[in-house]
Protein backbone atom coordinates (compact mmCIF):
# COMPACT_ATOMS: atom_id res chain seq x y z
CA UNK A 1 0.00 0.00 0.00
CA UNK A 2 1.09 3.54 -0.51
CA UNK A 3 2.17 5.52 2.28
CA UNK A 4 -0.47 8.68 3.08
CA UNK A 5 -0.14 11.78 4.98
CA UNK A 6 -2.04 11.87 8.67
CA UNK A 7 -4.41 14.63 7.52
CA UNK A 8 -4.71 13.55 3.93
CA UNK A 9 -2.75 15.86 2.75
CA UNK A 10 -2.05 13.28 -0.18
CA UNK A 11 -5.68 12.94 -1.35
CA UNK A 12 -5.41 17.43 -1.89
CA UNK A 13 -5.65 18.01 -5.77
CA UNK A 14 -6.23 21.92 -5.65
CA UNK A 15 -4.63 24.20 -4.73
CA UNK A 16 -2.04 22.07 -3.62
CA UNK A 17 -0.75 22.55 0.08
CA UNK A 18 -3.99 22.69 1.55
CA UNK A 19 -5.71 20.57 3.94
CA UNK A 20 -8.65 18.76 2.10
CA UNK A 21 -11.63 20.55 3.79
CA UNK A 22 -11.15 23.93 2.36
CA UNK A 23 -9.66 22.15 -0.83
CA UNK A 24 -11.35 22.90 -3.94
CA UNK A 25 -11.00 19.42 -5.21
CA UNK A 26 -9.65 16.18 -3.42
CA UNK A 27 -9.00 12.63 -4.70
CA UNK A 28 -12.01 10.42 -4.23
CA UNK A 29 -10.30 7.13 -5.83
CA UNK A 30 -11.48 4.45 -3.58
CA UNK A 31 -8.14 2.68 -3.85
CA UNK A 32 -6.57 3.26 -0.11
CA UNK A 33 -3.57 4.05 1.36
CA UNK A 34 -2.04 2.65 4.05
CA UNK A 35 -3.45 4.82 6.60
CA UNK A 36 -6.81 5.09 5.82
CA UNK A 37 -10.38 3.11 5.78
CA UNK A 38 -12.31 2.23 2.90
CA UNK A 39 -16.23 2.60 4.22
CA UNK A 40 -19.26 1.39 2.16
CA UNK A 41 -21.90 3.99 3.36
CA UNK A 42 -25.12 3.66 3.79
CA UNK A 43 -26.72 6.92 5.15
CA UNK A 44 -25.28 10.53 4.54
CA UNK A 45 -26.92 12.85 7.14
CA UNK A 46 -26.24 16.08 5.11
CA UNK A 47 -25.61 18.92 7.99
CA UNK A 48 -28.80 21.34 8.21
CA UNK A 49 -27.42 24.95 6.73
CA UNK A 50 -26.36 22.60 3.78
CA UNK A 51 -29.33 21.08 2.86
CA UNK A 52 -31.33 23.98 3.83
CA UNK A 53 -29.30 25.91 1.05
CA UNK A 54 -29.97 22.72 -1.33
CA UNK A 55 -33.03 22.86 -1.04
CA UNK A 56 -34.20 26.73 -1.49
CA UNK A 57 -31.18 26.73 -4.59
CA UNK A 58 -33.14 23.75 -6.30
CA UNK A 59 -36.07 23.03 -4.86
CA UNK A 60 -38.50 20.30 -3.08
CA UNK A 61 -38.02 17.81 -6.12
CA UNK A 62 -36.20 14.59 -4.61
CA UNK A 63 -34.83 14.13 -8.08
CA UNK A 64 -33.25 17.81 -8.01
CA UNK A 65 -31.71 17.28 -4.91
CA UNK A 66 -29.90 13.89 -5.97
CA UNK A 67 -28.43 15.85 -9.41
CA UNK A 68 -27.13 18.85 -6.72
CA UNK A 69 -25.49 16.54 -4.68
CA UNK A 70 -24.36 14.06 -7.28
CA UNK A 71 -23.24 17.07 -9.41
CA UNK A 72 -21.00 18.51 -5.45
CA UNK A 73 -19.68 15.20 -5.35
CA UNK A 74 -18.51 14.87 -9.12
CA UNK A 75 -16.52 18.30 -9.10
CA UNK A 76 -15.32 18.20 -5.30
CA UNK A 77 -14.62 14.73 -4.73
CA UNK A 78 -16.41 15.42 -1.50
CA UNK A 79 -19.94 16.50 -0.44
CA UNK A 80 -18.64 20.10 0.42
CA UNK A 81 -21.45 22.84 -0.19
CA UNK A 82 -19.88 25.87 -2.28
CA UNK A 83 -21.96 27.95 -0.76
CA UNK A 84 -22.23 27.17 3.07
CA UNK A 85 -18.68 25.28 2.88
CA UNK A 86 -20.35 22.93 5.20
CA UNK A 87 -21.02 19.06 4.48
CA UNK A 88 -22.30 16.46 7.05
CA UNK A 89 -20.96 13.15 8.31
CA UNK A 90 -22.14 9.43 7.42
CA UNK A 91 -22.24 5.88 8.83
CA UNK A 92 -21.28 2.62 7.30
CA UNK A 93 -19.45 -0.52 7.10
CA UNK A 94 -15.56 -1.01 7.52
CA UNK A 95 -14.57 -3.02 3.64
CA UNK A 96 -10.67 -2.14 4.37
CA UNK A 97 -8.05 -0.73 6.81
CA UNK A 98 -5.02 0.39 5.77
CA UNK A 99 -1.54 -1.56 6.95
CA UNK A 100 -0.55 1.18 8.95
CA UNK A 101 -3.96 0.97 11.23
CA UNK A 102 -4.18 -2.53 12.29
CA UNK A 103 -3.59 -1.52 16.06
CA UNK A 104 -6.77 0.27 15.69
CA UNK A 105 -10.08 -0.98 17.86
CA UNK A 106 -11.73 -1.66 14.49
CA UNK A 107 -12.33 -4.53 12.15
CA UNK A 108 -13.89 -5.13 8.80
CA UNK A 109 -17.37 -5.43 9.04
CA UNK A 110 -17.69 -2.76 12.42
CA UNK A 111 -20.40 -0.24 11.67
CA UNK A 112 -19.03 2.95 12.07
CA UNK A 113 -21.06 7.01 11.92
CA UNK A 114 -17.46 9.31 10.66
CA UNK A 115 -17.57 12.10 13.41
CA UNK A 116 -15.44 14.45 10.37
CA UNK A 117 -17.81 16.06 7.83
CA UNK A 118 -18.23 14.81 4.45
CA UNK A 119 -16.59 18.36 3.56
CA UNK A 120 -13.11 16.86 4.08
CA UNK A 121 -13.96 13.07 3.29
CA UNK A 122 -13.21 11.69 0.19
CA UNK A 123 -16.93 10.25 -1.62
CA UNK A 124 -17.67 8.44 -4.79
CA UNK A 125 -21.58 7.78 -4.87
CA UNK A 126 -22.72 5.34 -7.14
CA UNK A 127 -26.02 5.60 -6.84
CA UNK A 128 -28.62 7.69 -4.66
CA UNK A 129 -31.25 5.56 -3.27
CA UNK A 130 -33.78 7.75 -1.45
CA UNK A 131 -33.93 11.25 -0.03
CA UNK A 132 -35.27 11.96 3.41
CA UNK A 133 -36.04 15.43 3.10
CA UNK A 134 -37.72 15.74 6.44
CA UNK A 135 -34.94 14.48 8.58
CA UNK A 136 -32.01 15.95 6.50
CA UNK A 137 -30.41 12.00 5.34
CA UNK A 138 -30.02 10.32 2.13
CA UNK A 139 -30.05 6.54 1.85
CA UNK A 140 -26.57 6.06 -0.92
CA UNK A 141 -24.91 3.19 -2.52
CA UNK A 142 -21.42 5.00 -2.16
CA UNK A 143 -17.91 4.54 -0.71
CA UNK A 144 -16.14 7.08 1.13
CA UNK A 145 -12.26 7.07 3.01
CA UNK A 146 -11.41 8.33 6.48
CA UNK A 147 -7.82 9.94 7.43
CA UNK A 148 -6.10 8.77 9.80
CA UNK A 149 -6.42 11.55 11.61
CA UNK A 150 -10.51 10.86 11.46
CA UNK A 151 -12.74 10.63 14.35
CA UNK A 152 -15.20 8.18 14.50
CA UNK A 153 -17.84 6.39 16.59
CA UNK A 154 -18.85 2.72 16.72
CA UNK A 155 -22.53 2.42 16.08
CA UNK A 156 -24.72 2.08 19.49
CA UNK A 157 -26.82 -1.02 19.97
CA UNK A 158 -29.86 0.34 21.86
CA UNK A 159 -30.87 2.65 19.16
CA UNK A 160 -31.55 2.50 15.54
CA UNK A 161 -28.82 3.50 13.07
CA UNK A 162 -30.83 6.49 12.23
CA UNK A 163 -31.37 8.09 15.25
CA UNK A 164 -27.67 7.66 16.20
CA UNK A 165 -26.71 9.47 13.62
CA UNK A 166 -29.03 12.74 14.27
CA UNK A 167 -27.15 12.86 17.32
CA UNK A 168 -24.06 12.64 16.94
CA UNK A 169 -24.27 14.87 13.96
CA UNK A 170 -24.81 17.63 15.98
CA UNK A 171 -22.75 16.07 19.14
CA UNK A 172 -20.66 18.63 19.16
CA UNK A 173 -23.31 21.11 20.54
CA UNK A 174 -24.81 19.65 23.59
CA UNK A 175 -20.66 18.48 25.10
CA UNK A 176 -19.69 22.06 24.22
CA UNK A 177 -22.67 23.34 26.05
CA UNK A 178 -21.97 21.12 28.92
CA UNK A 179 -18.86 22.76 29.20
CA UNK A 180 -19.68 26.35 29.02
CA UNK A 181 -22.85 26.51 30.89
CA UNK A 182 -22.16 27.37 34.86
CA UNK A 183 -25.13 27.09 37.94
CA UNK A 184 -27.24 30.23 37.93
CA UNK A 185 -26.55 31.10 34.03
CA UNK A 186 -29.07 32.83 32.38
CA UNK A 187 -29.06 30.70 28.92
CA UNK A 188 -30.56 31.36 25.41
CA UNK A 189 -30.59 28.85 23.31
CA UNK A 190 -31.93 29.92 19.71
CA UNK A 191 -33.27 27.37 17.61
CA UNK A 192 -34.14 25.39 20.53
CA UNK A 193 -36.68 23.47 18.47
CA UNK A 194 -33.80 21.52 16.21
CA UNK A 195 -31.63 18.74 16.91
CA UNK A 196 -28.96 19.92 18.06
CA UNK A 197 -31.40 22.75 20.26
CA UNK A 198 -33.12 20.35 22.19
CA UNK A 199 -30.24 18.00 23.20
CA UNK A 200 -28.95 21.77 24.17
CA UNK A 201 -31.44 22.20 26.13
CA UNK A 202 -31.09 19.03 27.87
CA UNK A 203 -27.52 20.33 29.18
CA UNK A 204 -28.04 24.03 29.80
CA UNK A 205 -30.98 22.81 31.94
CA UNK A 206 -28.87 20.07 33.57
CA UNK A 207 -25.92 22.88 34.32
CA UNK A 208 -27.56 26.10 35.04
CA UNK A 209 -30.01 24.42 37.96
CA UNK A 210 -32.81 25.72 39.56
CA UNK A 211 -30.84 28.99 40.23
CA UNK A 212 -30.68 29.34 36.38
CA UNK A 213 -32.62 30.46 33.42
CA UNK A 214 -33.15 28.42 30.43
CA UNK A 215 -34.96 30.09 27.54
CA UNK A 216 -35.47 28.47 24.74
CA UNK A 217 -36.30 30.64 21.17
CA UNK A 218 -38.21 29.06 18.33
CA UNK A 219 -39.59 30.16 15.40
CA UNK A 220 -42.34 28.18 14.23
CA UNK A 221 -45.14 26.65 15.92
CA UNK A 222 -43.77 22.92 15.56
CA UNK A 223 -40.41 23.81 16.70
CA UNK A 224 -41.74 26.12 20.09
CA UNK A 225 -44.40 23.23 20.46
CA UNK A 226 -41.18 20.97 20.57
CA UNK A 227 -39.37 23.07 23.14
CA UNK A 228 -42.33 23.29 25.79
CA UNK A 229 -43.10 19.02 24.88
CA UNK A 230 -39.17 18.49 26.53
CA UNK A 231 -40.13 20.98 29.13
CA UNK A 232 -36.54 21.79 29.51
CA UNK A 233 -37.21 25.47 28.82
CA UNK A 234 -37.86 28.00 31.59
CA UNK A 235 -39.18 30.70 29.48
CA UNK A 236 -40.18 30.11 25.26
CA UNK A 237 -40.25 33.01 23.13
CA UNK A 238 -41.48 32.35 19.55
CA UNK A 239 -39.56 34.60 16.99
CA UNK A 240 -37.26 35.48 13.90
CA UNK A 241 -33.93 35.83 14.85
CA UNK A 242 -32.74 37.37 11.79
CA UNK A 243 -34.70 40.62 13.67
CA UNK A 244 -31.81 41.46 16.44
CA UNK A 245 -34.24 44.24 17.75
CA UNK A 246 -37.39 42.20 17.61
CA UNK A 247 -35.32 39.49 19.46
CA UNK A 248 -33.93 41.23 22.12
CA UNK A 249 -37.02 43.10 22.76
CA UNK A 250 -38.88 39.73 23.39
CA UNK A 251 -36.09 38.45 25.76
CA UNK A 252 -36.37 41.35 28.13
CA UNK A 253 -40.20 41.10 28.07
CA UNK A 254 -39.74 37.36 28.92
CA UNK A 255 -36.72 37.94 31.19
CA UNK A 256 -37.93 40.99 32.99
CA UNK A 257 -35.00 43.38 30.61
CA UNK A 258 -32.09 40.29 31.07
CA UNK A 259 -29.89 39.14 28.97
CA UNK A 260 -27.92 36.08 28.43
CA UNK A 261 -24.47 34.99 29.66
CA UNK A 262 -24.69 32.88 27.67
CA UNK A 263 -26.26 32.12 24.13
CA UNK A 264 -26.07 28.98 21.88
CA UNK A 265 -27.37 29.93 18.42
CA UNK A 266 -28.15 26.55 16.13
CA UNK A 267 -29.97 27.93 13.24
CA UNK A 268 -29.63 26.68 10.31
CA UNK A 269 -30.00 30.08 8.02
CA UNK A 270 -27.68 33.18 7.84
CA UNK A 271 -28.26 36.47 9.24
CA UNK A 272 -28.60 35.85 13.05
CA UNK A 273 -25.02 36.87 13.95
CA UNK A 274 -26.84 40.15 15.19
CA UNK A 275 -29.70 38.68 17.78
CA UNK A 276 -27.08 36.77 19.16
CA UNK A 277 -24.76 39.33 19.90
CA UNK A 278 -27.76 41.82 21.56
CA UNK A 279 -29.34 39.35 23.41
CA UNK A 280 -25.58 38.53 25.41
CA UNK A 281 -24.84 40.60 28.69
CA UNK A 282 -21.41 42.56 28.25
CA UNK A 283 -18.26 39.70 29.20
CA UNK A 284 -20.81 36.59 28.20
CA UNK A 285 -20.29 34.21 26.14
CA UNK A 286 -22.05 33.00 22.16
CA UNK A 287 -21.24 29.89 20.82
CA UNK A 288 -22.05 29.58 17.54
CA UNK A 289 -22.94 26.14 16.55
CA UNK A 290 -24.80 27.13 13.03
CA UNK A 291 -22.52 26.65 10.10
CA UNK A 292 -24.35 29.18 8.67
CA UNK A 293 -22.78 31.99 10.91
CA UNK A 294 -20.51 34.51 9.19
CA UNK A 295 -17.53 35.73 11.05
CA UNK A 296 -17.71 38.91 9.73
CA UNK A 297 -21.08 39.71 10.36
CA UNK A 298 -20.36 38.34 14.07
CA UNK A 299 -17.24 40.34 14.49
CA UNK A 300 -17.57 43.67 12.77
CA UNK A 301 -21.62 43.71 13.69
CA UNK A 302 -20.25 43.35 17.84
CA UNK A 303 -18.23 46.19 17.54
CA UNK A 304 -20.80 47.94 15.85
CA UNK A 305 -22.90 48.04 18.67
CA UNK A 306 -20.04 48.60 21.37
CA UNK A 307 -20.41 44.84 22.97
CA UNK A 308 -17.84 43.13 24.30
CA UNK A 309 -18.68 39.96 24.19
CA UNK A 310 -16.85 36.16 24.26
CA UNK A 311 -17.52 34.54 20.65
CA UNK A 312 -16.92 30.87 20.52
CA UNK A 313 -16.80 29.03 16.59
CA UNK A 314 -18.77 25.98 16.78
CA UNK A 315 -16.13 23.47 16.70
CA UNK A 316 -17.99 20.22 15.95
CA UNK A 317 -15.69 18.08 17.56
CA UNK A 318 -14.77 18.24 21.81
CA UNK A 319 -13.19 15.15 24.08
CA UNK A 320 -16.35 12.97 24.71
CA UNK A 321 -19.00 14.58 22.68
CA UNK A 322 -20.05 11.47 21.09
CA UNK A 323 -20.54 9.44 24.13
CA UNK A 324 -22.09 12.55 26.25
CA UNK A 325 -24.84 13.26 23.60
CA UNK A 326 -25.34 9.80 23.32
CA UNK A 327 -26.17 9.23 27.05
CA UNK A 328 -28.53 12.59 26.86
CA UNK A 329 -30.99 10.29 25.00
CA UNK A 330 -30.74 7.58 27.59
CA UNK A 331 -30.99 9.57 30.60
CA UNK A 332 -33.59 11.88 29.15
CA UNK A 333 -36.86 9.52 28.07
CA UNK A 334 -39.00 12.20 26.68
CA UNK A 335 -36.44 13.89 24.64
CA UNK A 336 -35.86 10.38 23.31
CA UNK A 337 -39.23 9.70 22.21
CA UNK A 338 -39.14 13.44 20.53
CA UNK A 339 -36.24 11.95 18.46
CA UNK A 340 -37.78 8.84 17.53
CA UNK A 341 -40.71 10.08 16.41
CA UNK A 342 -38.55 12.50 14.11
CA UNK A 343 -35.80 10.22 12.85
CA UNK A 344 -36.68 6.98 13.26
Amino acid sequence: MKKGNKYGLHRVIEPKGVLPQPAEKIDNSMEIYDNEILIDVEILNIDSASFTQIKEEVGASEEKIKEKMMEIVNKRGKHHNPVTGSGGMLIGTIAEMGDALKDRDLKVGDRIATLVSLSLTPLKIDKIKKVHKDIDQVEVEAQAVLFESGIYAKLPEDMKDTLALAVLDVAGAAAQTAKLVRPGDNVLIIGAGGKSGLLCLHEAKKRAGVTGTVIGMGHSDSSCARIEELGAADVIIQGDATQPVETLEKLKEKTGGELADIVINNVNISDTEMASVLSTKDQGTIYFFSMATSFTKAALGAEGVGKDVNMIIGNGYTEGHAEISLEILRENKKLREIFERLYT
